[in-house]
């Protein structure tokens, strides 16, 4: 915080039927900012990925509503019709494309686009999405894609028949008690919520309690890769249940064999190997040196960091606001390793 890596931060560490929460330093670098608490709401960003969108798709899967194995243009007929005449090889293989594909982060789809400077409103951002060609076949390389998850976010709502942020807060976030982690926190929450960027280019004003991802922000703050805001208390409640296989209160939330299924390697052709949604370690890892092969976590853009072990019974949840004032600021990159040693270290 003195080199200013950071204003402040929230520290959870704990295992299947305990946590510790450290809150430390201020919202901002003001003199007069309100100290961080247990409680200060964060932009999650791309933890949103795994906590809400993930973690969706898992419930749809348990109850046999969602197939990972179908195309997406089952579900999506946009992201293929166009298309289908279509004699280049890469554009042909879109139909190849599955559910699965997009949760490994290996449908061929880029990583990201600023599709922000042109749409205005969600629909317009799907039809962007939908018509962006692949960069590779589908399978054959990890390309960490926000696209994906855009995409993969619009067929959760139709596959759930509701808004991903209504299907979040009744059967994610009521069921395990998350009464701080949702989309578009009301204002009255605005005290307690981290300001993030100060957006000189964009939104040009102080962003704060909106979402910080821009693409986000166009579709009204609920997206699948981005716009969950939370605590870390929250965030270890979804851990325990995580490290308690699925349960929660004697209830079976997730199916263990889902689980596994999400969080183990998925190998391709090229680049770094991840499980469904989740990340997993790899060299070099944010989740540092210690944590094992069956970890899993994932990180926020924002300066905000989730890992679960579950072999050493342990999770650690960071959250920052390192893009505070500016996102030019990436010490983030050296410090998340190094707590995760230190935490691991210390046990």
């Amino acid at each position: 915080m003195k080199a200013h890596a950071f204003p402040g931060a929230v520290l959870a560490v704990g295992r299947k039927n305990s946590s510790i929460i450290l809150p430390v330093g201020r919202l901002s670098y003001a003199k007069d900012a309100t100290q961080v608490q247990s409680n200060t709401i964060y932009d999650l960003a791309s933890i949103t990925k795994v906590v809400a969108t993930t973690t969706a798709a898992m419930l749809l899967v348990d109850r046999g509503l969602l197939e990972l194995d179908r195309p997406v243009g089952h579900y999506l007929e946009e992201f293929t019709r166009p298309f289908d005449i279509a004699i280049d090889p890469l554009w042909l293989s879109r139909n190849d494309v599955t559910v699965r594909h997009l949760l490994a982060h290996t449908s061929g789809l880029p990583a990201y686009e600023r599709f922000f400077l042109n749409a205005r409103n969600k629909s317009h951002m799907l039809e962007e999405s939908f018509a962006l060609p692949l960069e590779d076949l589908p399978g054959r390389k990890t390309v960490y894609s926000d696209i994906g998850f855009i995409l993969l976010g619009e067929i959760l709502e139709l596959v759930a028949k509701q808004p991903l942020d209504v299907f979040f807060q009744t059967e994610i976030a009521s069921s395990l008690a998350m009464a701080d982690t949702q989309f578009n926190p009301p204002t009255a929450l605005l005290g307690r919520i981290a300001p993030t960027e100060q957006d000189e280019t964009f939104r040009k004003r102080l962003i704060r309690g909106e979402v910080h991802d821009e693409n986000a922000w166009v579709m009204e703050g609920v997206a699948g890769h981005s716009g969950l805001f939370g605590t870390a208390e929250d965030l270890s409640l979804f851990c325990r249940m995580m490290l308690n296989e699925g349960r929660i209160n004697d209830k079976q939330f997730l199916q263990l064999s889902t689980i596994r299924e999400f969080t183990k390697y998925y190998p391709a052709e090229q680049g770094a190997p991840r499980g469904l949604g989740w990340d997993k370690p790899s060299e070099p890892s944010a989740s540092g040196r210690y944590f094992s092969a069956s970890s899993y976590g994932h990180l926020g853009y924002t300066g905000t960091s989730l890992w679960i072990d579950p072999e050493k019974d342990l999770f650690i949840i960071l959250l920052t606001n390192r893009v505070h004032p500016s996102r030019e600021n990436e010490m983030i990159k050296t410090i998340r390793p190094s707590v995760h040693d230190a935490v691991v270290e210390a046990m």
